[in-house]
């Protein structure tokens, strides 16, 4: 059962697109939040000098849809931002976060750990690009040592969404509970369609503010209509694998889970023509829609 927690966010300059720091309530570690057109100030602050770990957040040039995501670690961490300002392999990164300890008690060692670790958890939670060509296994640690880091490392994917950085935000899983109550209600969603020209039975899940759209699904191979953006991000998934087509003429398959930014972003996607998520999806079993289970939920207190 997850527990509440307290963070506090200061924002430097006292506006909200400026340099932030963020902490949890009786955590050691100092969060650095900032765009990229601040980096001089930001690199001029003590924090920034200190041991830590950073990330670089921007669009994916290859996939505007997408984000792409850089990991480093530095026992300078000022030093090593000055070099990716310039460096041109890091053109795309937009915002940045530098991750340090407030007791000034993380070493390089420790930061090595994080670093492996949280391009791991970028790798696994598969919602951006990750630009780190090599992670590599966690440098091995004293049993305590790692112990305290692991506990560091929950801290930083707790906050890291507060300053809308998702990419380590573990993808969310449907919960087989055949309980009727509206919290596992509301973790299971179906779409379906079928047709001459549609032959889709979509799966997906709303959970801790994503929608993912699960591995088995299947979506139309029909051409549709949709924005541009859409088209560009349904090319993308097909290129990557991620909906594929097993027969001529049959449906594309949703390969492995995969995280949307709204139902109807989904829904469009999986059925190739604009749509309403909150109408399109439908609880499984009942056949009532998002939209009227939402709702209903605002009349149920």
């Amino acid at each position: 059962m997850a527990h509440g927690r307290t963070i506090q966010l200061f924002l430097i300059d006292g506006t909200a697109t400026g340099l932030k720091t963020d902490e949890i309530h009786n955590w050691t570690g100092h969060l650095l939040h900032f765009p990229r057109m601040r980096i001089a100030d930001a690199l001029r602050r003590d924090e920034a000098e200190r041991t830590g770990i950073y990330v670089l957040v921007g669009p994916d040039p290859d996939q505007p849809a997408r984000s792409r995501i850089y990991i480093g670690e530095g026992d300078n961490v000022s030093r090593r931002l000055r070099a990716h300002d310039s460096e041109a392999g890091k053109d795309f990164w937009q915002q940045a976060c530098i991750v340090t300890s407030k007791d000034a008690n993380l070493t390089k060692a420790h930061a090595r750990y994080l670093e492996a670790r949280l391009i791991e958890r970028a790798h696994a939670a598969g919602r951006a690009e990750v630009e780190n060509r090599n992670g590599g296994a966690p440098n091995p640690l004293p049993d305590s040592d790692r112990a305290d880091m692991e506990y560091f490392l929950e801290q930083i994917e707790t906050v890291l969404p507060v300053v809308r950085i998702d990419a380590l935000r573990p993808k969310s899983r449907v919960v087989e509970s055949q309980a009727p109550d509206r919290a596992a209600a509301n973790r299971s969603l179906s779409l379906q369609l079928k047709g001459p020209r549609h032959e889709v039975e979509a799966h997906a899940e709303e959970n801790d503010g994503g929608f993912v759209v699960l591995r088995g699904s299947t979506a139309s191979a029909y051409d549709g209509h949709t924005s541009k953006q859409h088209a560009e991000t349904r090319a993308t998934l097909i290129e990557r694998g991620i909906l594929r087509e097993d027969r001529p003429g049959g449906p594309l398959h949703v390969t492995q889970d995969t995280v949307f930014r709204s139902p109807s972003e989904a829904a469009t996607i999986i059925l190739n023509r604009n749509a309403n998520g909150r109408t399109e999806w439908k609880l499984s079993g009942t056949g009532q829609t998002l939209k009227a289970w939402q709702e209903a939920q605002l009349g149920a207190d």
